[in-house]
């Protein structure tokens, strides 16, 4: 039998069947296929046949051998690692590896998801041939399921399987005769053509028809009651029925059909909120288009399917909405303006808590007036681009309020009820906000989230902050959540920035810390300025072990400074050590300066790090010391010595290194 099975002229029948049936398989379905033979001779010689055709494919014989096999086989007899590397390369989707030929090997114990089709020209029965079949049923995207081509008449013995199988407990129906695909496939083909009924889509299947009906086709589908999940539901049946039909003659003749319906599902999959698929299940749906359905090269894009420039969503310029609010598809404009605004509140929602809930409830309210008919299309089309317009002008506030986005971020957290800032104001808003974002900036770990003992001291510090600047004690614990909710936002970004950094000192566990025995406090340089420029006790962030010379006292503490001012001395975002007692002249000596005479931009408040200078006994110069322009002396003069608070002097920059 194995001779007759493996004449020349039958492998060459065969292999040209073969071609031709993946090909059109994988027009339809991206994925793999597996050819099981009766010997592997067959294997090797029906392996020529299919790569004489196709020089270009990546075809490969899995089987074992010896040095004593004939020498045309030996580029095919590999050890274990070669065996190995083969079965990763075949069961990742998108290795070019497509083809394998096999007589025994990887029919049991092998998973290759993307498998849906083999080729049977080996006599198998019973729990092999179950076993064998199986490895084309693996769950894999939106795969139906595999198919089995038989060349060798296994159906008797594929039907006695089934039965064993069945009796015997297994669940679900074993196979499915490509008839009954063709069968489910009309039938769900007439179903996707009866929503389209009055519009004429023949001009799908023309070159670049597809694009140019798409904007209609998508509007005609949403006028309907549910039309968009009527329709998404009902091409995916079809998809797969489509799928495990092709090649039959019925199938390919309502190619372009399917194709277009595809185009538009892609679409409005593509323009809904909250539908969105992993890029992978995408990358899936749009291979799976019929070739030929869709001109080459052409990518469904819905900004140029409904006739728009595609926009810098950033920006949602005027130009942009004006062309919106003039596109006839009416339901298909509220689709894209709904579209672009959840991603645009969405992207937000990674930075700025608070704004985005505002934006999204705004959004969620128009679009559901309009599904419930309290609105017409044109109506909240309108209400879409004034919320675009509200989003663009968010981006300005924080120019306007001297704020970059993280501090706006817990500036809008701060500012969420309106009796604090009625009550407080602005400008004390701001420095609250600024000082929120240094203290959990450099408490923000990786594991923070999770790290119950880091998160109630990060509470305490929001805490104090907000009673520090006599935020509402009725409020304070709304404010507190949000402002954590906040943290937990941008602290994990931060920490990952961190981590690149080795931090120069040790924080200890409470239970460790011997205060300034082996440890000092970690203050914000604000902390520090504040309370000790008005000789409070200032609650310590952490206590810490510095890495550098100094050994712990009482009196020192560690502070963080940003900004360039002091580059030459202290680099931007140096920790440093500090004496909070600075006895003697301090002329020459960097220090921490606190006075309501100060308003310094690098620190957001009323205290700076500089050199200082007695020039007069009444006036303070206060002299920066950097290699960047920009920076002038601070001068106080005509002062009340007592208003110009010395509040420590840097002992020591400590020494950062990259980890490695």
């Amino acid at each position: 039998l194995e001779a007759i099975v493996g004449t020349e002229k039958r492998l060459e029948l065969i292999g040209a069947d073969i071609v031709e049936h993946f090909e059109r398989r994988l027009e339809v379905m991206d994925g793999k296929a597996m050819v099981v033979c009766m010997s592997r001779r067959i294997c090797v010689d029906l392996h020529d046949q299919i790569a004489k055709l196709r020089p270009d494919w990546e075809i490969n014989v899995v089987m074992t051998g010896s040095a004593s096999d004939p020498p045309e086989w030996q580029r095919h007899i590999r050890g274990k690692s070669g065996r190995e590397e083969l079965a990763r390369r075949f069961k990742d989707p998108i290795d070019p590896f497509r083809l394998v030929l096999v007589r025994d090997m990887w029919l049991t114990g092998f998973d290759a998801p993307s498998l849906h089709t083999m080729y049977v020209d080996k006599p198998m029965r019973g729990h092999g041939l179950m076993q064998a079949i199986a490895r084309v049923n693996r769950v894999f995207r939106d795969k139906p399921g595999g198919l089995v081509v038989d060349y060798i008449g296994i159906a008797d013995d594929l039907r006695k399987a089934l039965s064993t199988y069945t009796e015997s407990g297994g669940k679900g129906s074993g196979a499915l005769d490509q008839s009954e695909a063709v069968a489910v496939l009309l039938e769900k083909h007439e179903i996707c053509a009866a929503i389209f009924h009055g519009f004429d889509y023949s001009a799908a299947a023309t070159p670049g028809g597809v694009m140019l009906l798409l904007a209609s086709a998508q509007e005609y589908v949403l006028a309907q009651e549910n039309g968009r999940e009527r329709f998404v539901q009902a091409v995916v049946e079809l998809s797969k029925a489509f799928a495990l039909a092709v090649p039959r003659e019925e199938a390919l003749a309502i190619r372009d059909e399917v194709g277009f319906f595809q185009a538009v599902k892609a679409a409005l999959v593509k323009t809904g909120v909250g539908r969105e698929r992993p890029r992978a299940d995408l990358d899936h749906a749009i291979r799976q288009i019929v070739a030929g359905a869709i001109a080459p090269g052409e990518v469904i894009d819905v900004f140029t399917a409904a006739g728009l420039p595609r926009p810098d969503i950033s920006l949602l310029s005027d130009e942009f909405l004006a062309e919106v609010r003039e596109l006839p598809q009416r339901n298909l404009a509220v689709e894209l303006l709904q579209k672009l605004l959840n991603d645009e509140i969405k992207s937000r929602s990674r930075k700025n808590l608070v704004q985005a809930r505002s934006f999204a409830e705004m959004l969620e309210l128009a679009v559901r007036r309009y599904q419930t008919k309290s609105i017409q299309a044109a109506q909240v089309i309108e209400e879409l681009i004034a919320l675009a317009k509200e989003l663009r002008e968010a981006d300005r506030r924080g120019e306007e309020l001297g704020l970059n986005d993280d501090e706006l971020a817990f500036y809008d957290a701060l500012a969420a009820n309106e009796s604090a800032v009625d009550l407080l104001g602005d400008q004390e808003l701001l420095f609250m906000a600024r000082e929120l974002v240094e203290t959990v900036k450099r408490n923000a770990t990786i594991d923070w989230t999770v790290k119950e003992s880091v998160r109630a001291n990060l509470r305490r510090m929001v805490r104090r902050i907000l009673r520090k600047h006599g935020y509402p004690p009725d409020l304070q614990e709304q404010a507190t959540q949000t402002v954590l909710e906040q943290a937990e936002l941008l602290g994990l970004e931060w920490a990952e920035v961190e981590e690149a950094i080795v931090l120069p000192f040790v924080r200890l566990e409470e239970a460790d810390v011997r205060p300034y025995v082996n440890a000092i406090p970690l203050y914000s340089l604000a902390v520090a300025a504040g309370g000790f420029g008005d000789g409070q006790a200032v609650e310590a962030e952490a206590w810490v072990a510095p890495n550098g010379r100094t050994s712990p006292a009482p009196g020192l503490f560690v502070a963080q400074v940003v900004g360039e001012s002091m580059n030459r001395r202290i680099p931007n975002g140096a920790f440093c050590v500090w004496r909070a007692s600075v006895e003697g002249s301090r002329t020459g000596r960097v220090v921490l300066v606190q006075s309501r005479h100060i308003d310094d931009p690098e620190t957001g408040g009323s205290y700076t790090v500089k050199l200082y200078e007695r020039v007069a006994p009444d006036a303070v110069r206060l002299v920066p010391d950097s290699d960047l322009h920009g920076f002038e002396p601070i001068e106080l003069t005509m002062v009340d010595v007592d208003e110009v608070r010395v509040v420590a002097e840097l002992v020591e920059v400590l020494p950062a290194q990259l980890s490695s």
